[in-house]
């Protein structure tokens, strides 16, 4: 093995570095517990950091005592837990992604206006959920081109579709092209759905998988976007594997591998990059490279209520 190429971007998004510092804030400023209302991004090792740190990751609201600080996590929540949770008088920071954020608004106006949603997304997923908990009724969920065909929408004068922010996407294209193909007066958004970060990892990805000879995506199974990754990398005919810790690397991945392709998941944070890159050297590789890619200086704002006095360290180096 000679060489390790990694990609760029990679690791953390601007929407996954506020809610992780909203996490970190809030129990600077408020004290240990804080509440989280599932994992505040789908991370094995960012979740079990913040446990140390005191908080306590919940699905449940029933799980939350009355009168404690409880903080939404990246993906969105339904209008349903929005409520319960305003009704049970909690302090509430929302990490929601700005992004996804934008999809609810953008459901919310047009269903003043009258129009159905088609989704296109992954079932289970919180952002789907999140999203599709916007509404009482009238947005459908499709995962792939035959969905599309089974879809019976109440009238299609004002349909719609959004997307979850984390898919493929040439995958979510192709759905597209279904949906458009049988309701060609569909809505489409003013600008995609799909996150800057993702499409932006994915593209990294494509530049990548050509140059190497397997692509090692560091996220944890759960992270939606990670797996996106691995799949971009297979569909262009390289091997890939994703490992949510350098522990998960097996020696015969390598075994006649001239040189490895090393990305991460918009969740995954850049202390498991350096720890990857350590194991495969114990392996072997001998030089690390960096591809020239985009740089991103896109921040979120974060909630009020969050500023804590004499604060001057940033909170997430130690992830970074």
């Amino acid at each position: 093995m000679n060489e390790i190429l990694l990609a760029e971007p990679r690791g953390f998004c601007a929407g996954v570095d506020r809610a992780i510092e909203i996490v970190e804030r809030a129990l600077v400023k408020f004290g240990r517990p804080i509440y989280v209302r599932h994992e505040i991004v789908h991370n094995t090792y960012v979740v079990n950091d913040l446990k140390e740190k005191g908080a306590i990751f919940i699905e449940e609201l029933s799980d939350v005592p009355p009168g404690a600080t409880l903080v939404f996590s990246a993906h969105g929540v339904s209008k349903a837990v929005q409520q319960e949770a305003h009704a049970r008088g909690f302090q509430i920071f929302d990490a929601t992604c700005p992004l996804v954020t934008k999809v609810h608004v953008e459901v919310a106006k047009l269903h003043r206006e009258g129009y159905e949603f088609i989704m296109i997304g992954h079932k289970g997923h919180p952002e789907v959920e999140g999203t599709m908990g916007q509404l009482d009724s009238g947005i459908h969920l499709v995962e792939d081109a035959d969905d599309v065909a089974r879809v019976v929408p109440a009238q299609t004068d004002k349909l719609a579709v959004v997307t979850q922010t984390t898919l493929s996407v040439d995958d979510a294209a192709a759905i597209l092209q279904a949906v458009k193909t049988r309701f060609p007066s569909v809505r489409e958004p003013k600008q995609q759905d799909i996150c800057y970060a993702t499409q932006n990892r994915q593209d990294a990805v494509k530049l990548l998988s050509p140059q190497v000879d397997i692509v090692i995506v560091v996220g944890s199974p759960t992270s939606s976007n990670s797996n996106r990754l691995r799949e971009v990398a297979l569909k262009l005919g390289t091997e890939s594997f994703m490992v949510d810790s350098a522990e998960e690397l097996r020696a015969e991945w390598f075994d006649g591998k001239s040189r490895v392709g090393l990305t991460a998941g918009a969740s995954a944070p850049e202390i498991l990059v350096r720890q990857v890159i350590e194991r495969i050297k114990a392996l072997g590789a001998i030089s690390v490279r960096r591809m020239e890619g985009l740089t991103e200086s896109i921040k979120f704002p974060l909630p009020k209520g969050l500023k804590v006095e004499g604060d001057t360290a940033a909170p997430l180096d130690h992830l970074r």
